[in-house]
């Protein structure tokens, strides 16, 4: 496929009935929450929706920094702020079993690599 086809079946259109501005707020140790704010086109606030919050930490593991992102489900910054903790460690366990499937997986395709003799 050429590039002229490739950006021909690309739909570059702006969604403009779900517009946000994005706000950052950060505590220099762990917590980064990003708040989106539901914008119109003229880029005035559009206070008819909700805002949306996004949390993300970051886990050191031997193989660098592991991020956690998780919907943090409020209405607030303030709830945001609240719920933070217990969004980030569901967020972390969600990860270790998703690298724990991966692992296991690895290991079944390792294990079928196996030739035994006679067999």
């Amino acid at each position: 496929m050429t590039q002229e086809n490739t950006s021909q079946s690309i739909d570059f259109t702006v969604d403009k009935t779900n517009l946000y501005k994005e706000e950052a707020f950060t505590d220099f140790k762990v917590a980064s929450i990003r708040q989106l704010i539901p914008i119109r086109p003229d880029g005035t606030d559009d206070e008819s929706r909700t805002p949306v919050f996004i949390g993300t930490t970051q886990i050191m593991s031997p193989s660098g920094p592991l991020p956690i992102q998780e919907v943090l489900k409020a209405n607030n910054f303030q709830e945001a702020l609240e719920i933070f903790p217990d969004a980030m460690e569901k967020g972390f366990e969600q990860m270790v079993e998703r690298l724990k499937k991966m692992q296991e997986q690895e290991n079944e395709k390792n294990d079928s690599r196996i030739i035994v003799p006679g067999m």
